[in-house]
């Protein structure tokens, strides 16, 4: 389940950073629950198909919200509009609700006034944008946008026409914020982070994460720089194979400390911080859930014995001959009285074929991650 808190970052300056927060709280699908509403299951990679001065640097603290959606504050507009917005690096459009859209999904959240800002222009093209979870159609226009201090104009933004079904009724944020390539971009709309790169507004063109677990509050998006009090130990960087998601190759698989051989013709990865769970191909499922014991619930989640989570085997990754280990605390959830595993199935391979993951938010609360447009590579370090 891919999404979704509210709370108005505050902005600290310290040694030349811009600090500004991301919530925690039921997940969408559990909130949907207890109304009554049971969601199917949706293959998180669905949304993966097509459809002049110098720079500075800045570090959002961003809200965590039940330890499935990381988002934060930004303006839109003069004078400016407030809008919570999930950062998501595996999209590329920045939306927005508007007053356009009526749909109950748009009337649950604060809406963009374009009428109300003396810096917005219309364009006139309309768009769609599916996600892995949840849909919308809009209309795009140009405004100021304001991120963590950071002050883009005529930047292109999506307004919300029509939001249709229940997956954003319940979400915390009243909007998307991506962080992936222009190549996926809907509409040919430039990025947030093209626009920072092409004004020369960044001291370096990359962004990071730090994303907390446990619901604590504490975790942070920079732009321009790493914020070196987040991870511990340096950062080992791998390229990006396809220059349209932040997507990676995966050379190994090992479950306690023993390859698997799963990804020994490779595998590939697309590093998504708007996707809660650590997906998995399909083909692999089976052999995971099997070597953890999991069981499946009448909601069709995998769970585990409980008292018995702390003795589950650790996975660990390869990424450019460097292993990244990921113990049972990271990818086991305990939700009421059961303990889930955090890790679904998408039936989709990646473009030129290989086994896809999708190294979602149960992954990246372990690692720090450092995103190099200049170098078109990932940087992972162990997560402060």
């Amino acid at each position: 389940m891919k999404f979704l808190i509210v709370v108005l970052a505050c902005a600290v300056v310290a040694e030349g950073i811009v600090r500004v927060p991301l919530v925690k709280h039921k997940s969408i699908r559990q909130a949907l629950r207890e109304k009554g509403v049971h969601l199917p299951y949706q293959d998180p990679a669905l949304k993966y198909q097509p459809t002049e001065f110098a720079g500075g640097s800045t570090a959002m603290y961003i809200n965590n919200y039940a330890d499935t959606t990381y988002y934060g504050a930004i303006t839109i507009g003069t004078p400016p509009q407030s809008f919570q917005v999930l950062f998501d690096t595996g999209s590329a459009n920045l939306w927005v609700d508007s007053i356009y859209c009526n749909t109950q999904a748009c009337n649950a959240h604060t809406k963009f006034n374009p009428q109300a800002s003396s810096t917005y222009s219309a364009k006139g093209q309309t768009f769609y944008l599916p996600y892995g979870a949840g849909s919308l159609y809009g209309v795009f226009g140009y405004d100021t946008v304001n991120v963590g201090g950071i002050v883009i104009n005529n930047q292109e933004i999506g307004l919300s026409t029509n939001e249709p079904g229940q997956n954003f009724v319940v979400a915390k944020f009243d909007g998307i914020l991506g962080l992936s390539y222009p190549t996926i971009s809907a509409g040919g709309e430039t990025p947030v982070m093209d626009n920072m790169m092409s004004k020369r507004l960044l001291q370096a063109d990359i962004f990071a994460f730090y994303m907390t677990g446990g619901g604590q509050q504490g975790s942070e998006l920079s732009f321009g720089g790493v914020d070196n009090t987040k991870y511990s130990g340096q950062i080992y960087w791998t390229p990006v194979t396809s220059q349209t998601y932040w997507q990676i190759g995966v050379s190994g698989f090992g479950i306690n400390g023993q390859e698997t051989g799963w990804c020994s013709q490779g595998c590939q990865a697309i590093v998504d911080t708007g996707t809660s769970m650590l997906t998995a191909p399909s083909s692999l499922i089976g052999g995971i859930m099997q070597s953890i014991g999991a069981q499946r619930n009448q909601y069709g989640q995998y769970v585990v014995d409980c008292s018995q989570a702390s003795n589950l085997p650790t996975f660990s990754f390869t990424l450019s001959g460097v292993p990244f280990p990921l113990p049972p605390s990271a990818y086991i959830q305990q939700e009421n009285q059961e303990c889930v595993v955090a890790i679904t199935p998408t039936y989709l391979p990646s473009q030129n074929g290989q086994p896809l993951w999708i190294f979602g938010d149960v992954f990246l609360r372990s690692y720090y991650s450092v995103y190099d447009r200049a170098y078109n590579r990932v940087g992972f370090a162990t997560a402060a």
